[in-house]
């Protein structure tokens, strides 16, 4: 992955599981910006889905990472932003297959679906891998026209 910095953003359902994420990706020395929650009150989900895409779309963030209950919704709110691609992911092989095939470039995650070591397991992957291109480019481009 690029030294570009990435975003992680997280309701309350997700705040502990993001927090987890958010330790052990600043120990492996990746460049990452907590956009909230930053307790676990009670929050709207899109508000946070809305504020990491935008920073995908405007560049500050090469890549984004959002956790709720069940990675669903934020999924939802962050791909109604043009040229932003989220994946909800709950194994290694989607991880891998999301950024080889399509680009993706923000991965959600359910704190409800899977546990600390296989989220982490999750972004790792996700972080790691780079778009194939290819044939798949071609159907890239037509998702984002």
């Amino acid at each position: 992955m690029s030294d570009a910095p990435i975003a992680i953003a997280s309701d309350h359902a997700g705040f502990a599981l993001k927090q987890e994420l958010l330790d052990g990706l600043r120990q492996r020395g990746v460049t990452v910006s907590d956009l909230g929650c930053h307790d676990g009150s009670s929050v709207d989900y899109p508000d946070f889905a809305h504020l990491l895409a935008q920073g995908i779309v405007d560049g500050r963030f090469a890549r984004g990472v959002l956790v709720c209950g069940t990675g669903i919704g934020m999924s939802i709110a962050a791909n109604r932003h043009r040229g932003v691609r989220a994946a909800v992911c709950s194994d290694t092989f989607s991880a891998r297959m999301t950024r080889l095939h399509n680009n993706a470039n923000v991965i959600c995650i359910g704190s409800r679906v899977v546990g600390g070591g296989l989220a982490a397991d999750i972004v790792d992957i996700f972080l790691a891998t780079e778009f194939e291109g290819g044939r798949h480019s071609r159907r890239v481009d037509k998702i984002d026209a």
